[in-house]
């Protein structure tokens, strides 16, 4: 049952996009889609983390409206977490498509970062999922660990996909340590792998492993 009453404010356009404005055009409303999107289920106090400087009231809010419009759920997990989780309905998943291209297009936007601007690891799973693919299906799966910001990620090839988990692995087969421009920039072949060494990253592991998912990589046999 859904547990928002209140009117959604609306352009009054009869338009398709004007009508998916009034669901998801408010801000801090697409940042909440992405981080069910990203990780998952999550509690409230998950999405306050990955939604730093979003006022307590404003997320409630909200999420309110997500599930009033049929975008996002809410259940109550079993003990020990006895808590509400929230998801993405099947609704709210057809938005992943729109996610990726507003990522895409603000891509170039990263070039600068300000001193105050906040990061969290698990929103590099963007571009991850955007840009890469696995380029060796046939071959054993891989796991790249990425060390920057408050946690690691780790990349993981399944079945010819690319998926990303928070957390770590510990028979990664490659390890990405550095700031977040400089590993979004190696992981997506913009940043050739001696010159972001040169820049301060580390890399642990065989580069193939980085090849085999990046871009238009070439696979050796």
């Amino acid at each position: 049952m859904a547990w928002y009453d209140g009117p959604m404010r609306s352009y009054g356009q009869y338009c398709a996009l004007a009508k998916a404005l009034d669901v998801v055009g408010d801000r801090w409303t697409l940042l909440v889609v992405r981080e069910l999107l990203l990780r998952g289920p999550c509690r409230y106090t998950d999405l306050r983390h990955g939604l730093p400087g979003i006022a307590t009231n404003l997320l409630v809010d909200r999420l309110r409206q997500l599930e009033h419009a049929g975008v996002v759920s809410r259940e109550d997990a079993p003990p020990p977490v006895a808590t509400g989780l929230f998801r993405l309905t099947s609704r709210g998943e057809q938005l992943e498509p729109v996610l990726h291209q507003l990522g895409r297009w603000g891509g170039p936007l990263l070039r600068e970062r300000a001193r105050d601007d906040a990061f969290r690891t698990h929103w590099l799973g963007l571009p991850a999922r955007l840009h890469l693919k696995d380029h060796a299906p046939d071959r054993p799966p891989v796991a790249i660990e990425l060390r920057t910001g408050d946690e690691p990620l780790v990349i993981e090839t399944l079945e010819g996909t690319v998926r990303t988990r928070s957390g770590s692995a510990p028979n990664a087969d490659a390890v990405l340590t550095g700031t977040p421009r400089l590993i979004v920039g190696v992981l997506t072949g913009k940043i050739d792998l001696a010159a972001a060494r040169k820049a301060g990253l580390k890399y642990k592991g065989d580069p193939e492993t980085l090849r085999r998912v990046q871009p238009r990589a070439v696979t050796r046999a």
